[in-house]
C-alpha cells in the first residue's frame, strides 16, 4: 500500500463554507499531497488557493482524516492521511480549476453544504470545524 501525507483547508467565510465538485461529482474539501519537505501550512493555504482561487488564512488545526481507495493508475491500494487547518477566506471570490478537473467550486451556507458532502468524515469535518470556527470567530461575525 502506497501511504501519503496531505494537508487541506476547511474554508470559512462568514457563514458559509467552501466546496468543490470533482470530476467523480462528489463534493469535497480542498487538499493536496505534501511533497519536497513542503511545510503541512503551506499545502493546505497553496491547494485553496490552487484548486478554488481562493485567497485564505489558517486559524488553527481542526483535525486529521484517512481513507484509501485503488488507485488504477498506480494498481495498488493507496492510503491519504489528511491534516485539515481551520481557514478563513478574504472573501467569496473563487475561481474553478478545470486543469485539475473540478466542475464547480463555490461557499456555501452550512446547511447547504452539509447536505452537498459526499464523504461522512468530511461532513463531521466541516460541522466540527464550524463549531470550533464560531468560537474562534463568532463575535467578529455579529459585527
Amino acid at each position: 500500500m502506497l501511504f501519503r501525507n496531505c494537508a487541506g483547508g476547511v474554508v470559512f467565510f462568514e457563514e458559509k463554507v467552501l466546496l468543490l465538485k470533482n470530476e467523480k461529482d462528489e463534493w469535497v474539501l480542498p487538499k493536496g499531497v505534501i511533497r519536497n519537505g513542503n511545510l503541512s501550512r503551506d499545502v493546505a493555504i497553496n491547494r485553496v488557493m490552487e484548486e478554488a482561487g481562493v485567497d485564505a488564512t489558517i486559524i488553527s488545526t481542526v483535525g486529521e482524516t484517512c481513507y484509501e481507495f485503488f488507485s488504477l493508475t498506480r494498481q495498488k491500494p493507496v492510503c491519504n492521511q489528511i491534516i485539515w487547518y481551520l481557514m478563513r477566506a478574504v472573501d467569496t471570490n473563487c475561481r474553478l480549476n478545470k486543469e485539475l478537473e473540478f466542475k464547480e467550486v463555490g461557499f456555501f451556507n452550512i446547511d447547504e453544504a452539509l447536505e452537498k458532502i459526499t464523504y461522512p468524515q468530511d461532513h463531521s469535518l466541516v460541522y466540527l470545524a464550524y463549531e470550533q470556527y464560531k468560537d474562534l470567530v463568532g463575535a467578529e461575525m455579529m459585527v
